[in-house]
């Protein structure tokens, strides 16, 4: 399994983090997702096989579900 960090920088509320965090977790091809307010991070761990681009793809759509303006760097 593979597991890789990514800055969050406009993350601004606790609550909206909760959301990413549950919303991120729902996509298949992801084991883990914890997503970090304070340090303004989310952690992901991959399942065995998935192409980390294209998961991270899902990923991005579905934080702007939650945060439009949401931006996710490695």
């Amino acid at each position: 399994m593979k597991t890789e960090v990514y800055a969050l920088p406009e993350l601004d509320c606790p609550n909206c983090a909760m959301k990413v965090e549950r919303q991120v977790g729902r996509i298949k091809g992801l084991n883990e997702v914890t997503v970090d307010f304070v340090h303004k991070k989310m952690i992901v761990e991959f399942e065995e096989g998935q192409d980390p681009k294209a998961v991270m793809q899902d990923v991005l759509k579905n934080c702007k579900k939650v945060e439009d303006d949401c931006e996710i760097y490695l």
